[in-house]
């Protein structure tokens, strides 16, 4: 019998941050079949489809935002935070991640304490980049040491290359469409924050704060299938105060969402604690009845035993966020 599911990893619009952007990403999900009915959903549509993939609690937070003001984003926060209690039904089955000014670090941090103590969100969920590039500079030593003081993960999300980025490292002797996939969901999103991690982890940022909480997406962002390289070369840069194993076993969490195959599970579970994986669907860019069928074929594949299940489906969700499914 399926157990409860708690997912992170799912996507929604306030007015406030879709109207403070336009660009590709955009154009394309107004073309998606039924994406953007979706994205601005938070009600029984949301509820509906949740059902159909027996999702109990959902973690909604704002799809990829394009760099944020602080001001969007702390008008983005404020209505999710009223469509998150809007009805008694979604006070028990919705939860809420923050959107954070990623290009301000500061106000990154101050966005962050007044969502958790003012609304009581989870923690955060950002692009993994700003308009300024990755964040292991020292200025957002301020939102990582928040993070830490409030005990709340971040969520770091794919987001798209710059422009200029994007043309040299995917465009090719193919169509447009083809390097944007390229360079997006199919490989490029999800190295570039493996890529952050490494960075991170390069720049002291867990050294500094040994009790961040960090979540990535995709069975990991790649890095589970590079763990043991990673951590044979991280010598020759010079090894941390902790290293990376340590940091992989201490401060990252990883989620499904989206990649349905038991492939990548036979390679996590050989060198990732069962603790810190974590069920998510990546909602509504794929479906929550694709990740139950998925989630069916774990629990019959002989990968996992009954208590791991759980521990994936739910428990792992519960013990770091703090919440219980209903």
């Amino acid at each position: 019998m399926t157990p409860p599911l708690i997912t992170l990893e799912e996507h929604w619009y306030s007015t406030a941050v879709l109207d403070s952007f336009d660009n590709s990403m955009k154009e394309g999900i107004k073309q998606w079949p039924g994406a953007l009915e979706r994205l601005l959903d938070a009600g029984e549509l949301r509820l509906r489809e949740m059902d159909k993939g027996k999702v109990t609690l959902q973690v909604i937070s704002h799809c990829a935002a394009d760099n944020p003001s602080p001001e969007v984003c702390r008008a983005g926060n404020d209505q999710l935070a009223n469509e998150v209690r809007k009805t008694e039904e979604a006070s028990k089955r919705f939860a809420a991640f923050a959107v954070l000014p990623m290009a301000h670090p500061a106000a990154a941090a101050a966005e962050l304490e007044r969502t958790v103590k003012e609304h009581g969100f989870l923690g955060a969920l950002v692009d993994h980049k700003s308009r300024k590039g990755y964040c292991d500079g020292i200025e957002y030593d301020d939102l990582w040491r928040k993070a830490q003081e409030l005990d709340v993960p971040i969520y770091l999300h794919p987001s798209r290359p710059e422009d200029e980025i994007f043309r040299q490292a995917y465009a090719g002797n193919y169509s447009d469409r083809a390097t944007s996939v390229i360079g997006g969901a199919m490989w490029g999103w999800h190295s570039e924050v493996g890529i952050h991690i490494c960075r991170l982890h390069a720049a002291g940022v867990f050294d500094r704060f040994p009790k961040l909480k960090i979540i990535i997406g995709h069975f990991g962002e790649m890095i589970p299938f590079m763990l043991q390289r990673i951590i044979d070369q991280e010598v020759i840069m010079g090894q941390r105060e902790r290293p990376f194993r340590e940091v992989w076993d201490e401060n990252i969490w990883i989620t499904t969402s989206g990649a349905w195959s038991l492939d990548p599970m036979r390679c996590i579970l050989s060198n990732t604690k069962i603790e810190r994986i974590l069920y998510s669907v990546d909602y509504p860019f794929t479906t929550n009845e694709a990740g139950l069928k998925w989630f069916e074929e774990l629990e019959k594949s002989g990968l996992v035993t009954s208590e791991e299940l759980d521990f994936i489906a739910y428990k792992n969700a519960e013990n770091l966020l703090g919440i219980k499914a209903p």
